[in-house]
């Protein structure tokens, strides 16, 4: 098996003008492509029925497609812990400087899951958010200078 294109990754939103200008104008994403799934195409896709999707490009490659259904989807259930439940929990965006994106996510409706909210490990920092409609992102760099002996992070 050979993969052909980049990984994508799906979520589900509410509002998906406020999601594509926070994954836009925050982390740097840009719109690539647009489409209405009619129901006869989602519904036996297993998507639920009629769909918008947004395909936003990752500035370092892969993307993330926002999906709006027809119909106003569950509320998720709110975060305890990122492993406290099984299955995909969040995104990770690799950048040079985790700073100035930490600088805006609050102003752009996003609220810090890490306390704290930017942990120093390894050689890297990181920083979990839950985006405006609660969905969890990671920030990773290679910044994190080592704090010296005594120190766990």
């Amino acid at each position: 098996m050979v993969m052909t294109r980049p990984f994508e990754a799906g979520a589900v939103v509410r509002d998906l003008a406020l999601m594509e200008r926070f994954y836009c104008e925050v982390l740097g994403c840009h719109a690539v492509h647009r489409s209405c799934v009619p129901g006869s195409v989602g519904g036996p896709a297993g998507l639920g029925g009629e769909l918008e999707v947004v395909w936003l490009q990752v500035p370092s490659g892969g993307c993330v497609k926002l999906i709006r259904p027809r119909s106003a989807p569950v509320s998720a259930p709110p975060v305890v812990s990122l492993t406290g439940r099984l299955g995909l929990s969040y995104l990770t965006f690799h950048l040079d400087d985790v700073e100035p994106v930490v600088s805006a996510l609050a102003a752009a409706g996003a609220r810090p899951l890490s306390d704290p909210v930017v942990v120093r490990v390894r050689g890297r920092r990181i920083s979990f958010w839950a985006d405006p409609e609660g969905n969890a992102v990671e920030l990773v760099d290679a910044r994190g200078e080592d704090p010296g002996p005594g120190h766990s992070n």
